[in-house]
């Protein structure tokens, strides 16, 4: 917070504004062909203004990306109270986290293109990823489930991250699933198989 100023003063709305614009300039141009001075033109304040709460365009930047990762880690890190050992409990489990996330990104899709897509800290959020799903699958005792598909357990999770990424590009930002059907459409391609439901 800048020196001297109260929370919900004008400096906090200046803060936000700057925020709010960069976010757009972000996501519209890139980081490398958006420049402080279109953020402050965009904002309506000075650069002066922007040096106060920021130490440059990368500070600015890098906040946007810590506030979708904080975002995305509330959503990882939620656990069901109760844990039904076996498939069942882990599918339930995996569509209501990826249905929570999707919605997420539903609501910060700009957000979500610097978090998830263009910022360097994007391939630890994939890799975080992988470890919540390999997480899940072993919390729901599912290891030797999986193992059953023939398949290298690390395979399966990270082609349904990179499935994810895709269908987040494809279907979910472009409205064409919501994000209810999509989190079930993607689980159940990877971890429902008909004889396990016979």
């Amino acid at each position: 917070m800048a020196r001297g100023r109260k929370v919900n003063s004008n400096g906090e709305r200046s803060k936000q504004l700057l925020l709010e614009k960069a976010l757009e300039l972000f996501s519209e141009k890139g980081y490398h062909e958006t420049k402080i001075s279109d953020i402050v033109k965009a904002a309506h304040v000075t650069q002066p203004t922007f040096y106060l709460y920021f130490e440059s365009k990368d500070s600015l930047y890098n906040d946007l990306n810590t506030r979708f990762q904080r975002g995305f880690d509330e959503i990882m890190n939620k656990q069901s109270e109760e844990v039904e050992k076996g498939l069942e409990g882990f599918v339930r489990e995996l569509k209501q986290k990826v249905h929570m996330l999707f919605v997420y990104i539903i609501e910060n899709p700009k957000l979500t293109k610097i978090g998830l897509f263009e910022s360097e800290q994007s391939l630890a959020v994939k890799s975080r990823l992988t470890q919540q799903f390999t997480h899940l699958i072993h919390r729901y005792d599912c290891a030797h489930i999986i193992q059953s598909y023939c398949v290298d357990q690390d395979i399966i999770v990270d082609s349904f991250v990179g499935s994810l990424e895709r269908l987040i590009l494809t279907n979910l930002l472009e409205h064409k699933k919501l994000p209810c059907e999509l989190a079930s459409d993607l689980v159940h391609l990877y971890f429902v198989r008909e004889a396990n439901y016979k």
